[in-house]
Parts: C-alpha cells; structure tokens; sequence
C-alpha cells in the first residue's frame, strides 16, 4: 500500500482515495497502513486467505490485523476484521507510467484474475489504480477487489479494463499518441465512443479491435438508457465462469501483443550527456556520489532524470529513487532494464516538472500531487535549469523557490549562457529573452533559498555544480 499520508488527508486517517468500495476502506494509524471491512468483504477475504494466493509475490503483503487501532466511521457498516499491509515507498498513478508500466499493470490484472477464477474468486474491478510499483516491479495492493463470483454475472470489470487499460494501450500502440494525457484528463478513462472516434475504418479490422472497440461502443449506445434490459440480456446469455474465462483469456493475448518503441536512437539522442566531456562526465559523476553517499536518504528524487544514470549513483546512497524526465522515451528504456534486471529501489516515472501532476478525483484529494505523496530529503536537479527556465520560460527565481519549498537538500547543475545546450534552447528566442538567466543571478537566489555547502565548476567552463541544504532558521 501507499506511504502515510500527507495533512491533505481526509479526516481520521482514512486514505482519500479510497472510498468507492463500501466493502473495503483503507485507513493509516501511525506509520502503519491498515483496511477496514465490512461482513460481506471478510468473508471475500477469508475465501481469498484459503486460496494460497496471498503468498504470490505480486500480490501486496498481508495479515489480519484485528487488534489494529481503527478509525471512527471508516465503512459505512460496521467493521468485521481489519488487515495490515506491506507499505509502498512511493505512490505513482497510471498517468505518470510509461508504455511498458501499463502493459505490465494489465497483465498482472489479467494473470491475477485467471489464478482468482480457479478458485472461484473475481475482481470487482479492474482500475490500474489498483497496482502500485516497487521500482521495477509491478504490485496488486487491492486486496478489497476479491470477491466470491456470483452465478450468472459477466466479467463485471470489462468495460474498466477497456477505459483504463486497452484503449490507453491502443492509442498509443496503434496511434503513436502517448496515452498519459487522456488518463490525467479523466480518471475514468477513455469511453468506447472516444476511442472509436480516433480509430480509422481500416482499424476496424485489426483484431480485437471489432469487438473491445466498435462492436463495445455500438452496444454501449443502444442500451445506454436500458440497464434492466442490459442485465436481462446478460442473463439470458448464461454467463459462465468459462465464458468469462475465455474473454479474459482474448483480452490477455491482445494485450501482449500491444507494443511501442521509442524513436530510434533514443539513448544516444536524450540530448545532455552529449555536451559533457569525458572528464567532466567523471566529475559530475564524483561529485552526486559524494553528496549521495553522505548519508544515507529515505527518498531522493531524480527530476530530470534522463536515462537514469544518477539515478543509479544516487540509489547507492538512498533507500529509494523517484526517476522522473518529461520525455517518455528514455524513461521507457530505463524501467525495461530495472524490471529486467528485478531493481526495486528505483521508481521511473514521466511528468513534466513544469506540468507536473496536480491533485485529482474527488475535492482533489483522490489522486496527490507529487510532493504530497512523500516529501524528498534530497533532490537532483541535474540537466534541468536551462529547460525549464529557458524551454518552459518559468522564471529562474521560481524555480529556485519551488525547490526552498520542498525542504529537501539539493544538488544543482547550472549550464551558462555559453554552454551548447543553452544556445541551443536560445537560438529561436528573440533577442534580450530570460534576462534573468545569468550565473550571477542564480547564485544569489541559491544563496538566499539554501546554505550552499559546495560547488564546483567542470572543466569545460561552461556548467557549475552546487550542493545546498535548507536554510537554517
């Protein structure tokens, strides 16, 4: 499950985005995360315990945790059990992952819902909220969703898994228009209709396209006003376990079938590393290692990140890494080698800074905004001043302030004005733009931010290194 919550929490503790399901409500009490549950979901979860499932690896780790100190009016019925789960070093939603990350999440879903079915047992749902990722493994942390199948119902989380999953998948791998924006602009997804709207007619005969795309968005407007009538006809159908069963299986081999690759070249055009020399490489590399292996860090972010390259240094000082660079490309490459190689202390996600994820769902509080999900103790803002202030024309000084109120320490890198790359961002730019956009400058807003520890000037003359602490009062 996620990490504590911020004071934007709802009130007694109890986790803002997890209401939906009166059967299962997630609640904190200390650094302890816990889920509250009605009659009806203990005895889900009881049928769930004697199944074996709860050992798999890939489902969150849990046990039963009755004696567990329990928030006033969690559920809306009275609580019958209570469960304790494994906590999760850092919350990241579907918006926020990459290609390979959702495809990973829906196959999970999938593989967990065909081990389910064997014994009896379905998912409500079907939300990729409902996977978290430790680095580069994907975690089912819902445990509310199990549920005993009930004779006659269809696979209940089809259409969910449509909006949030395939159709998400297919715009990208079919389209090649990133998915990300759709997610964060509805929490529900994207309808059938929407999705047909963006397939051409030749797309109507990929396969699996007919049925999960326009045969869903056909039906879906003739019986939009008719429920009863949807549900007599489900019934009429005989909706078996093995009918459900073979769906899911279809929908598996599609999705596994879905794929996208960054644009050729990707890890040698991510652009910065280009500029450095081999010497100023090194010591860029020895001077986030110092600062790194200071101590030891409970979270450090990586905005910027690129490929990951100081993600990794700085993992060898940190329990965990958040990795996270607007282009998706690299960050796509960089969670194919952590899942592949089973790292789990690097989380790799793609936000632009400038953008970054706001607060969503329900009086904003369902999803969070990045630093209310865990604030950072130290932040690496290497490769990053130049494209914010000069790409995204945000004002060096708000920068600087952004980062003061996170109340991290910091190690920042700040390219000159003759540095390659600035010239590069600069070229297009009218004459006499980002005036603020001087070395001087910078230090003195540093300097009023942070106590400066230590800098340093690589040898090409042209990029300035600083590590810097919060201010002390």
């Amino acid at each position: 499950m996620s990490t504590p919550p911020s004071k934007t929490s709802g009130p007694s503790g109890i986790e803002p985005g997890s209401f939906r399901d009166p059967e299962s409500r997630v609640f904190y009490a200390g650094d302890e995360i816990y889920r509250a549950l009605s009659k009806e979901g203990l005895e889900d979860f009881e049928a769930l315990a004697a199944t074996g499932l709860l050992d798999d690896p890939r489902i969150v780790r849990t046990e039963r945790a009755d004696g567990a100190p329990a928030a006033a009016d969690v559920l809306p019925t009275e609580t019958a059990g209570v469960l304790r789960h494994e906590l999760i070093p850092f919350v990241s939603y579907p918006y926020e992952w990459t290609f390979s990350m959702l495809k990973d999440a829906a196959l999970l879903q999938l593989d967990l819902l065909l081990a389910a079915l064997d014994h009896d047992l379905i998912l409500k749902d079907s939300s990729p909220y409902n996977v978290q990722f430790k680095g580069g493994r994907a975690v089912f942390i819902d445990i509310g969703a199990f549920e005993r199948v009930r004779e006659g119902e269809p696979w209940v989380g089809y259409r969910q898994f449509c909006m949030l999953y395939l159709y998400p998948l297919l715009l990208q791998a079919v389209k090649g228009v990133p998915f990300q924006p759709w997610l964060r602009g509805s929490i529900d997804g994207i309808t059938p209709a929407q999705m047909r709207g963006v397939m051409s007619f030749r797309d109507r005969f990929r396969r699996g396209l007919t049925t999960n795309v326009f045969l869903h968005a056909r039906l879906e407007e003739r019986y939009a006003d008719k429920p009863r009538e949807t549900k007599q006809e489900v019934k009429r159908a005989g909706m078996g376990k093995q009918l459900i069963l073979a769906n899911i299986r279809k929908m598996r081999k599609l999705v596994d079938r879905l794929a996208w690759n960054p644009h050729e070249g990707v890890w040698v055009a991510y652009g910065e590393r280009n500029t450095y020399t081999d010497d100023d490489a090194k010591r860029k590399d020895d001077f986030v290692r110092e600062v790194a292996t200071s101590k030891q860090w409970r979270l450090v972010w990586d905005i910027g990140c690129n490929n990951g390259r100081y993600s990794r240094i700085a993992s060898e000082g940190a329990r965990y890494v958040v990795a996270v660079d607007a282009d998706q490309g690299p960050v796509e490459l960089l969670y194919r080698e952590l899942r592949d190689a089973g790292v789990e202390r690097i989380l790799p996600l793609t936000m632009n800074l400038a953008d970054p994820s706001p607060g969503l769902g329900w009086r904003g509080l369902e999803r969070k905004a990045l630093p209310e999900r865990g604030r950072p103790e130290l932040v690496l803002a290497l490769a990053l001043v130049h494209h914010v202030a000069i790409g995204a024309n945000v004002p060096v000084r708000e920068i600087v302030d952004w980062l003061a109120a996170l109340g991290s320490a910091v190690v920042i890198e700040f390219p000159t004005r003759e540095d390659p790359m600035v010239q590069k961002l600069l070229a297009p730019k009218r004459e006499g733009l980002h005036p603020d956009y001087e070395l001087g400058f910078f230090e003195r807003c540093l300097g009023e931010a942070f106590d400066v520890q230590r800098s340093e000037r690589l040898g090409s003359g042209t990029r300035v290194l600083y590590f810097a602490t919060p201010t002390r009062a």
